[in-house]
């Protein structure tokens, strides 16, 4: 029993080994993702608190924009901006437009509270006596700070969609062509367009099921948050869908072993999870970092669902996401229909 047990190890051994592509996407991913990491999250401390700045006037009339560890981040529109303020997610925002200068500060955050103190009376790096403080305009909000699950279901529920999409093409017309099942379906009156367009409808039901499914149970097990329109966030799915569905048929249109398609989609997956906002707000990371964000249709599934479900969007605010997300699925789906071959 042993020798047969050993033979059969020592055969699927070798198997590997002589896949060099699959044997590659073993070894090179995971450095890719330790030097993608790297690129992506910046090197020292975190700043103590995140200021918005409103408009290009005088920074240095705010001692607090010249204070060491605190991060200033650029907002051009200020209904946003006083949103982030009222969810805790921007510790003061100074408007340099009006005159005299105003500021932003939700009365319920603590931070907010200090970064309001040094505004009014630091003095920048000077170390001691505090002098008069600045003219400036106190506008206050208020609002509950929003929960990390609040915000990252949103792409939670876009991540299920991602793999599923990919996968459930990619990986299974692979096995299909290794299988032999393609040659025999080019055998039949049925047309490679054919194929792919049947493809494409089944699993954008599956994918969508499957999402309903997960929303539904992630609201009778948590308190979701859902302000805007129940059909943007419809379209916004079945659009990312779609998208992803067609980047999946790239993916199977010519490959012969699933282990050469788990890598290659791989390879797709985690600069999308790494990247487009899932997990962790992109304002924080490098330039690069929000460079290629936008070219990848998972960011736009996750900021326009995002957008829905807790600023509040309705179908009319989300249309240049959904756009974009149409127009990669249509160029996606146009390169895997020219590329696919049954053998």
């Amino acid at each position: 029993m042993w020798h047969r047990i050993l033979a059969v190890l020592v055969a699927r051994n070798r198997e590997f080994y002589r896949d060099r592509a699959g044997l590659g996407w073993n070894v090179v991913m995971p450095l890719v993702i330790v030097v993608a990491l790297a690129a992506i999250f910046r090197a020292g401390p975190e700043p103590v608190f995140k200021v918005g700045v409103l408009g290009e006037g005088d920074a240095a009339t705010l001692p607090l924009l010249t204070l060491e560890h605190v991060e200033q981040v650029a907002v051009s529109d200020p209904a946003a901006a006083r949103a982030k303020v009222e969810r805790h997610q921007l510790d003061l925002v100074v408007d340099l437009t009006s005159e005299p200068p105003g500021y932003w500060v939700n009365d319920d955050s603590p931070t907010g509270y200090l970064a309001e103190r040094l505004l009014l009376g630091g003095q920048g790096d000077a170390p001691a006596e505090a002098g008069p403080a600045p003219e400036v305009e106190r506008r206050a909000v208020s609002g509950a700070a929003v929960r990390y699950i609040d915000w990252v279901l949103p792409g939670v529920l876009a991540l299920n969609l991602m793999f599923s999409s990919l996968w459930g093409v990619g990986w299974v017309i692979v096995r299909y062509r290794k299988n032999g099942v393609l040659r025999r379906l080019s055998a039949t009156p049925l047309r490679a367009a054919e194929f792919l367009v049947a493809q494409v409808l089944s699993r954008l039901l599956v994918v969508l099921g499957s999402t309903l499914v997960v929303y539904l149970g992630a609201s009778a097990l948590i308190d979701v948050p859902m302000h805007g329109s129940y059909l943007a966030l419809a379209l916004v799915f079945a659009c990312g869908a779609l998208a992803m569905i067609s980047l999946g048929l790239i993916v199977a249109a010519r490959l012969r072993t699933e282990e050469l398609a788990d890598g290659v989609l791989n390879l797709l997956v985690w600069p999308m999870m790494l990247l487009s906002g899932v997990w962790f707000s992109l304002e924080g990371t490098s330039a690069l970092a929000q460079t290629v964000a936008p070219l990848l249709p998972l960011t736009h599934v996750v900021d326009a669902a995002r957008a829905v479900m807790i600023d509040g969007a309705g179908v009319v605010t989300v249309l240049p996401e959904l756009g974009i997300l149409l127009a990669f699925a249509a160029a996606l789906l146009a390169i895997a229909a020219w590329l696919f071959r049954w053998e």
